[in-house]
């Protein structure tokens, strides 16, 4: 998917009627926070690990 210039500075317009020029950086923020999680939660190395449930009950 090749996006030329016209295509970008078309998405970007509409962001700035969407959400305003005050709130798109508490957006881009948002999403950059989203998408880390995602990342983190794929890895398994979020702040709660896989196996973080099977150790408290192992202990039984």
């Amino acid at each position: 998917m090749n996006l030329g210039i016209g295509e970008i500075a078309l998405l970007i317009v509409l962001a700035l009627v969407l959400f305003g020029a005050k709130r798109l950086p508490e957006v881009g923020k948002a999403a950059g926070y989203a998408i880390r999680e995602f990342k983190s939660a794929l890895n398994g190395t979020g702040e709660d690990g896989p196996d973080d449930g099977a150790k408290k009950n192992s202990g039984e």
